[in-house]
């Protein structure tokens, strides 16, 4: 099992910046695909941005250009770092992780982005 644990969520007023960070258990973290989705209330879960083992990276059209995802293996973490916000970013952002197969989440950090 695989435990994901997310910190750096809050509130900011639109074109602020925010960084996530996300820490994974395993010690295999270098082989997993990372990314983060974000579902905001009463819609799906949709994909932000995901870096794959090989440092591939696809983002969501919305965020292309102001999101930025980054990974560090030494510490088992990836950062999401967010830039010029807008209100329409607000949401419950979650860590994912993904290898042969298996799926991990993390328990999700709140970003708000209201003035």
């Amino acid at each position: 099992q695989v435990q994901l644990v997310e910190s750096g969520g809050g509130s900011v007023q639109p074109g602020g910046s925010l960084a996530l960070s996300c820490v994974a258990s395993d010690t295999t973290f270098s082989l997993w695909s990372m990314g983060w989705f974000r579902q905001a209330p009463g819609k799906q879960r949709d994909l932000v941005a995901r870096m794959t083992a090989g440092g591939m990276t696809n983002y969501a059209d919305s965020v292309k250009g102001r999101f930025t995802i980054s990974r560090d293996n030494a510490r088992n973490t990836v950062y999401l770092y967010m830039n010029s916000l807008h209100s329409e970013d607000t949401a419950v952002y979650y860590c994912h992780a993904h290898n042969s197969g298996l799926d991990y989440w993390g328990q999700g950090t709140q970003v708000t982005v209201s003035s």
